[in-house]
C-alpha cells in the first residue's frame, strides 16, 4: 500500500505534467541550494516552474497524466523546468541563466507537444523567437506589400499630376507668346 504522502505527491507532479506546454529535464547534482533557489527566481516571471522530482513517482505521474513520454526524460537526479505559457521562454531563460551565471547544468532533453527533444534541439529551441516576436515579424512581412502598394500609387499619382502641371504651363506660355 503506497503511503499517503507518496499519492499525493504523484497527484501534485501530475497536476504540474498536465498543465505543462513544455518541459525540460536537467541534473542539479551540480547546484547547491543558493544556485537552485536563484536558478528558481529567475524562471519563475515566466511562469516556469523549477522542481526536483524523485524519478519513480514522476514516471507514475507521467502515466497517469496521459504523457508518457515524459518519462524519457528522467536520468540519475533530476530537475524538471516546466512552463505554463510561451513554450520558447522556458528554454530561452534556462539557457541564458545558464550562460550568464556559468553554471554547468546538463540537460537530459525535453519535452514539447508530445514530441520528445534531445539536448540540442533544447538549445535550438532556446534560440527561436518568442510568441510575439514571430507575430510582429509576420504582421510586418504581411504590411511591407501593402506599404509598397501604396507608394507606388502615391507615386503614380504625384508624376501624373506633375505632368498636368507642366502640360498647363506649357499652354500658358503658348498663349502668351
Amino acid at each position: 500500500m503506497p503511503a499517503a504522502k507518496k499519492v499525493a505527491l504523484v497527484a501534485d507532479i501530475k497536476q504540474d505534467l498536465e498543465r505543462a506546454e513544455v518541459a525540460i529535464g536537467s541534473d542539479h547534482s551540480g547546484l547547491d541550494v543558493q544556485a537552485f533557489q536563484a536558478l528558481r527566481r529567475a524562471l519563475s516571471p515566466a511562469n516556469v516552474r523549477v522542481r526536483v522530482v524523485k524519478n519513480s513517482l514522476t514516471k507514475l505521474a507521467a502515466e497517469e497524466a496521459g504523457r508518457p513520454e515524459m518519462a524519457d526524460l528522467l536520468q540519475g537526479p533530476t530537475t524538471l523546468t516546466l512552463g505554463y505559457g510561451d513554450p520558447v521562454a522556458p528554454a530561452r531563460l534556462l539557457m541564458e541563466y545558464l550562460r550568464a551565471e556559468r553554471v554547468d547544468l546538463p540537460i537530459y532533453g525535453g519535452w514539447l507537444e508530445g514530441r520528445v527533444l534531445s539536448a540540442a534541439e533544447v538549445e535550438e529551441l532556446a534560440k527561436t523567437p518568442s510568441r510575439e516576436e514571430l507575430i510582429a515579424q509576420i504582421a510586418g512581412k504581411l504590411r511591407s506589400p501593402v506599404q509598397n502598394l501604396a507608394g507606388l500609387l502615391q507615386a503614380t499619382l504625384r508624376d501624373f499630376n506633375g505632368l498636368v502641371e507642366a502640360r498647363a504651363n506649357q499652354l500658358e506660355e503658348g498663349e502668351a507668346a
